[in-house]
């Protein structure tokens, strides 16, 4: 992973546990798997911890450990460092995405009260106008009492912020092929084409995973779909979007938008996005940041302590789940 990653992961606690599970040897952070010094240490490893900025662990890593039978990632997806040839070699492997799913969820949460309640808006109106505002008549149309809310992906995010919305007065609805309704159901949504879902919310909110099949799903098409006035949040990825159809929608005002994840991320400088009063852009902050990182460092020694013991692992990836999950 990143050097300076692990202290930013591991409290002083969690180090004093990770050291009771494993030999760490000399706790050399690996940042490649080519240098004579990283193939000596590969040579013994049982177990990888990883995170961003892991090397590949393809064949060539792999014949380099041949003692290797886990990875432990400390993040959500696996499949932008984790080559076949693992599963293929039975290596076992692991993901913190529960854990890096749930400030996401909460992320999404807050932005979708606050927007529904007008905050940037009227925020930005306060801001031009530097007077009183008289919120009733300007903003007519905002507040949290029987709006709707369209969730694209019934994701571990999707699915825990299906959950959060639960005690407010919101009409929640799902977009999800591999779905069923009683299973939207007991989310306490309903079940919804993702033409219907577009067409009817007042918010549509982004939690599919980037696969070939996802790319570009909101296109010209479907964006025009979305009511006037309707907020689009995507906390995904940028590539679900098709942002030369997003940004003339967002130019005119017809629609607003809170986006964490955008194509290119970041935007280009001379984007007109970043000067939109209907546009808040965040710097890809809703996933596990700060102390949030302590909870995936939780997850990995988690696991650890069960590959120590023999136990199946708690969070364990599959190869068969590969192609339709992040």
């Amino acid at each position: 992973m990143i050097a300076d990653l692990p202290d930013r992961l591991f409290s002083p606690p969690q180090w004093s546990r990770l050291r009771e599970l494993a030999d760490l040897g000399d706790e050399r952070v690996l940042t490649d798997f080519t240098s004579p010094a990283s193939l000596d240490r590969l040579a013994e490893v049982e177990v990888l911890i990883t995170g961003w900025g892991s090397p590949a662990v393809d064949e060539a890593a792999l014949a380099a450990a041949p003692r290797l039978r886990a990875v432990l990632h400390a993040a959500g997806s696996v499949k932008g460092h984790l080559s076949p040839a693992c599963w293929e070699r039975g290596v076992q492997i692991s993901t913190a995405a529960q854990a890096n799913a749930q400030p996401v969820a909460e992320y999404t949460l807050a932005m979708i009260l606050l927007t529904l309640k007008g905050v940037p808006a009227s925020t930005a109106h306060l801001r031009e106008r530097r007077d009183r505002v008289d919120v009733l008549r300007t903003f007519p149309r905002i507040g949290n009492h029987q709006r709707r809310v369209g969730l694209v992906g019934a994701s571990r995010i999707g699915r825990l912020v299906a959950e959060a919305l639960r005690p407010f007065s919101l009409d929640v609805a799902i977009a999800d092929p591999y779905l069923g309704e009683a299973e939207a159901a007991e989310l306490g949504a309903t079940l919804l084409p993702l033409e219907e879902l577009l067409r009817e919310s007042d918010l549509v909110s982004l939690h599919a995973p980037a696969i070939a099949e996802t790319r570009h799903m909101l296109d010209a098409d479907r964006l025009a779909l979305l009511r006037d006035g309707a907020i689009l949040i995507n906390t995904a990825r940028g590539a679900l979007v098709d942002h030369e159809a997003l940004t003339p929608e967002l130019v005119s005002g017809r629609i607003d938008a809170i986006l964490d994840v955008t194509e290119p991320e970041p935007l280009p400088a001379d984007s007109p996005l970043w000067d939109l009063d209907n546009v808040w852009l965040t710097p890809h902050i809703a996933g596990a940041q700060g102390t949030e990182l302590h909870r995936l460092a939780d997850v990995v020694l988690d696991e650890l302590a069960r590959f120590d013991a023999g136990e199946p692992l708690g969070h364990p990836v599959h190869a068969g789940e590969l192609g339709r999950i992040a």
